[in-house]
């Protein structure tokens, strides 16, 4: 069965990721976190048996964590978030991928066990999503293209999951629900994972 792992990643600049941690903590301090994060995100992907593809937010980068050898390389279309995962997701199913599971790199929390049980739960399910403590989601995955769960979202809001939920019912698709993580967008948020690793 052809899996494929997608993975949402930004290059690593000062001022230019992680700009709401930043403005408590520091440019410098938020862009070292944000190296971490791709990096515990690397070795995630590196654990999972599927193909990988990295969805990069403006350019490719040639020279990076993500090797030319091990992971597909493409750039996000310039549209809003649901328009950017539903390219990524078309762009998977339409090539015969049987399951579809895509991931940023913006949680600690976030495992090989986790990701592999995603996976998993598509045997007997439509859809499986992560939620994350914001009220949006840190995973998705499907076997079929439903566009429409990318349509009518107030993107990086706290409403994202669960209208997504309200998408999944409404639509009848079957769903699994895996544990609820924490995204590193605040300092709160990562002196809360910082405490959960511990």
């Amino acid at each position: 069965m052809k899996k494929g792992l997608i993975i949402f990643v930004r290059k690593p600049e000062l001022r230019k990721v992680k700009t709401r941690l930043a403005a408590s903590i520091g440019d410098e301090k938020a862009l070292y976190i944000y190296k971490e994060l791709l990096q515990h995100t690397f070795q995630i992907a590196n654990a999972i048996d599927a193909d990988k593809f990295v969805f990069y937010h403006e350019e490719i980068e040639s020279n990076d964590l993500w090797t030319a050898e091990r992971f597909f390389k493409f750039v996000q279309i310039n549209k809003d978030l649901g328009k950017k995962m539903n390219h990524a997701f078309t762009s998977l199913l339409e090539e015969g991928y049987e399951k579809a599971v895509i991931i940023g790199s913006d949680c600690f929390e976030l495992n090989a066990t986790i990701v592999n049980k995603a996976f998993e739960s598509l045997n007997e399910n439509d859809v499986v999503i992560g939620p994350a403590k914001d009220g949006g989601y840190y995973l998705l995955g499907m076997k079929k293209m439903y566009s429409f769960i990318f349509e009518n979202k107030e993107w990086s809001t706290p409403t994202v999951y669960n209208d997504t939920i309200a998408d999944f019912r409404k639509q009848q698709l079957s769903f699994y629900v895996l544990p609820v993580l924490t995204d590193v967008d605040t300092e709160k948020d990562w002196l809360v994972t910082k405490k959960s690793l511990a």
